[in-house]
């Protein structure tokens, strides 16, 4: 199984940008978050986050926040997550990227949580509620352990902020395009391409642009700003819950993948 940082480097010997989908695990129900996963691994994605539902979702708009009180109404839990990463992690190309709250995290125990997702076969992390002046707590036993944690920028960061989360960021850094919650939107948030640049003065690590993007033409307009990696999440949430969800979020993948590959 394939590091982030790693993927990323491939990745870049290429040319070429990462499409990262995002799902919540057990919505509509983990046998299908098993199939969902290699679905999107057979169509585009270079990396995957799959997000561990929590009772409250603090950085989720209304799509993720139902998807996790479905999947949590169905008693999913942590265990039962790992256990479907253990069984699908080894057919991937794609890394997972577990998606979660600091509480569940500090619930169980730092070391304790990080060794048990790395055995399962996760490689990165993120926690949106981490914040930075607490994270080394978490980011020096996960680079012991073998976890790349991946930290965000909002565009409401300033400079110095940003400097110092892009030195401490691991595998690559995420970009939140816009104030506010995941959801669907119109168009991508004013200010990325500006933040990507600023950004680009700071550090020569990967970018990911995620929150709003829900269509190629979203994806494309990244890719154009050289971002290293798009990011959909909601689009994909909404799509899986559907009756088809399996083929719709295969076809989506598909032509997000097409999009980023002819702009980039």
């Amino acid at each position: 199984m394939i590091s982030v940082s790693a993927q990323f480097e491939q990745l870049r010997a290429k040319g070429q940008v990462a499409l990262i989908p995002f799902i919540t695990a057990g919505d509509p129900d983990l046998d299908t978050t098993a199939a969902a996963l290699r679905q999107l691994d057979r169509n585009g994605a270079d990396l995957i986050e799959l997000g561990i539902p929590y009772s409250d979702p603090l950085a989720d708009g209304p799509v993720i926040q139902a998807a996790a009180t479905r999947s949590l109404a169905k008693g999913t839990t942590l265990d039962k997550v790992l256990d479907v990463v253990k069984t699908v992690a080894p057919e991937l190309r794609s890394p997972i990227i577990l998606f979660t709250y600091y509480n569940p995290i500090l619930n169980l125990g730092i070391e304790k949580f990080l060794q048990r997702i790395y055995e399962a076969g996760a490689r990165g992390l993120v926690v949106p509620d981490l914040p930075l002046e607490e994270a080394q707590s978490l980011l020096e036993p996960a680079t012991r352990i073998g976890i790349e944690v991946i930290l965000l920028v909002a565009p409401t960061s300033p400079l110095a902020r940003l400097e110092a989360i892009a030195a401490q960021s691991q595998g690559f850094i995420y970009l939140v395009s816009t104030t506010g919650v995941t959801g669907m939107r119109d168009r991508v948030g004013k200010g990325v391409q500006q933040m990507l640049e600023t950004l680009r003065t700071l550090t020569d690590k990967p970018l990911g642009v995620g929150f709003g993007i829900s269509q190629p033409e979203h994806a494309s307009q990244v890719a154009q700003w050289h971002a290293d990696a798009v990011i959909v999440g909601s689009a994909m949430v909404k799509r899986l819950a559907e009756p088809d969800g399996l083929q719709s979020i295969a076809e989506l993948c598909s032509s997000l993948k097409r999009a980023i590959s002819l702009s980039a």
